[in-house]
């Protein structure tokens, strides 16, 4: 049995963790979701903050629950690149003293949404007041309403969480 502590509450969040973990391990996985602090922006604006924040949220994850297997930080966070607004997050994840980071793809906001994020707005606030949506943060998010749902956030989510997973599955190997 694999014991999780996710530092979110949201259920995309929870299930990209294991749909992503039950994907690379044959053990049972139980979840415990926490709410803790990013110690960033409430909308990481760059790469940088972004990764900040997700190793924020499993190392204060593991301060408030020290009994686990593994924690969990996924950010989504945006960041100008060539005048347009990308969308992406990160995932770390921590296991004694071994830690996996990965990234999601990303993919450019149109410019309504852009323009709102740019002037403070939350992204999932945005594609809500954009798209006529209620809390599509917590279900198919930017991405899902841009593709038709072909791809939604657990989706886009689950790869970074298999990704951040590589070095626990080679320990032998040195990823710094």
């Amino acid at each position: 049995m694999i014991h999780i502590v996710v530092a979110s509450n949201n259920p995309v969040k929870l299930a990209a963790v294991t749909n992503g973990f039950t994907s690379v391990f044959s053990d049972d996985i139980i979840l415990h979701p926490v709410s803790v602090p990013s110690n960033v922006s409430d909308q990481p604006m760059s790469d940088c903050e972004t990764l900040e924040g997700a190793k924020n949220r499993a190392q204060n994850a593991r301060r408030e629950f020290t009994d686990a297997d593994f924690w969990v930080g996924i950010e989504g966070g945006v960041e100008f690149l060539d005048g347009k607004l990308a969308a992406f997050a990160w995932v770390v994840i921590l296991n004694g003293n071994v830690l996996g980071s990965a990234r999601t793809g990303a993919f450019f906001l149109p410019l309504q949404v852009s323009a709102l994020v740019g002037d403070g707005m939350e992204l999932g606030e945005a594609d809500d007041l954009v798209f006529g949506q209620i809390n599509s943060k917590q279900q198919n998010g930017a991405i899902g309403i841009l593709t038709n749902d072909l791809i939604d956030r657990e989706s886009l989510y689950r790869p970074a969480v298999i990704m951040a997973l590589i070095p626990f599955l080679n320990p032998t190997l040195d990823f710094g």
